[in-house]
């Protein structure tokens, strides 16, 4: 289940509680690692896994002194172990092992892969019955029956780290779900909400990822230039939450202080509310079900002066409909949806289609594979792979 009693978890007054994170050189991994560097008296860390950031990593593990610290790329395994030498830290290298580091355990595993790429790991971490605090909205919206069973079979309790859906979460009255009207996911709007259309067609990506009010990584502020990153957190929230999908809404709200709504049936609507910063959603999610301290700017709703919302605009950010429709149609849909953005972000980003080609490439993939059940891992392997062929060839159509 995806919400467990809070009195079965540790307390923050007890021992330390044992952390893992998974993408640790990633924007969410480095905030937790702020974060658990500030309280180093509350939790001790088994493991910190990087694709193939070596330096980075290697700092981080210095710091915070956990049992391992893996790379992803295997060729990189003799360049981390120098940079630990001196340590007792034990040194791993693949993919394989970052899997085996995800499966140790650990209290609380903070799932932050980006992409498909972090669909074992997560998997994994769920296998193990404990608290996966989970990053990486792709998992859900490319397997989400998967992880869902894989969670259910082990007892694992299942966090939302993500703003929105935190922001849910914490609002969210669990014992009286059926009493829940709507959820109301905010968006941003991104960095071309006022642009045209033509406008968009130009769009750099050095523009397209210099988001207006977070601070993330390439990829993530590419899909939020798009709005195909709320299409995502769409997906993510109706496998989260027992809501049906219908009753779940975007709403832009420029300012990016409201996080997300939860409107109840007579007519209450609870929102949670701060400043843009990604270390209050992973503090409540590392000392769940307290909260603990976390150095972010406080919300100061005078010098705001004013809260603003507006309906998306479906004809200039389709990937919003795409994605609702992905998820209507299921039968793994959606994992052909991730699939076939991740291709056409990558392309946008190494300048080979323009912005406006991502959506086009995301539909036109979606036309092209038949979708089909996901009931094992090798299942979604295969159709995330055709629909990456796919999504490739319409790329290199458009050269």
């Amino acid at each position: 289940m995806a919400l467990t009693n809070p009195e079965e978890l540790i307390q923050p007054s007890g021992p330390p509680r044992t952390v893992s994170v998974l993408g640790a050189t990633g924007s969410v991994g480095c905030n937790t690692v702020d974060l658990l560097a500030r309280n180093r008296e509350r939790f001790e860390v088994v493991a910190l896994t990087a694709n193939t950031n070596v330096g980075l990593l290697a700092e981080q593990a210095r710091l915070l002194q956990p049992q391992t610290a893996i790379i992803g790329d295997p060729d990189r395994r003799d360049d981390l172990a120098d940079a630990l030498s001196g340590t007792a830290i034990e040194v791993m290298a693949g993919a394989e092992a970052i899997i085996e580091a995800a499966g140790r355990p650990a209290d609380i595993v903070i799932a932050a892969i980006v992409g498909a790429a972090g669909l074992r790991p997560t998997l994994a971490a769920s296998r193990q019955g404990t608290i996966v605090a989970i990053a990486n909205k792709e998992c859900l919206v490319c397997a989400g029956d998967l992880v869902m069973a894989e969670v259910e079979r082990s007892g694992a309790t299942l966090l939302p780290v993500d703003s929105e859906h935190n922001a849910i979460f914490q609002v969210f009255e669990t014992a009286n779900a059926s009493e829940v009207e709507r959820l109301i996911l905010t968006a941003s709007g991104g960095p071309f909400r006022t642009w045209t259309k033509d406008q968009m067609a130009a769009a750099t990506p050095a523009q397209a990822v210099a988001h207006p009010n977070w601070d993330m990584g390439r990829k993530i502020s590419v899909d939020s230039a798009t709005l195909m990153n709320k299409g995502l957190e769409l997906i993510e929230a109706a496998y989260l939450f027992p809501v049906p999908a219908e009753n779940i809404e975007i709403l832009v709200h420029p300012q990016s202080v409201v996080h997300s709504m939860v409107a109840y049936v007579d007519g209450s609507v609870l929102a949670q509310l701060g400043a843009p910063d990604m270390r209050t959603p992973i503090a409540y999610t590392l000392s769940w079900p307290q909260r603990m301290a976390a150095p972010t700017n406080r919300l100061d709703l005078a010098e705001i002066g004013q809260l603003s919302f507006e309906k998306p605009d479906l004809e200039k950010f389709p990937a919003l409909s795409l994605a609702r429709a992905a998820l209507m149609r299921g039968n793994g849909s959606t994992a052909v949806l991730n699939a076939a953005n991740e291709v056409a972000v990558a392309s946008f980003l190494a300048e080979n289609i323009g912005f406006l080609d991502i959506a086009a490439v995301v539909e036109e993939t979606l036309g092209a594979v038949s979708a089909r059940p996901i009931g094992a891992l090798d299942d979604f392997n295969s159709l995330d792979a055709e629909a990456r062929r796919t999504a490739q060839s319409l790329v290199k159509s458009r050269f």
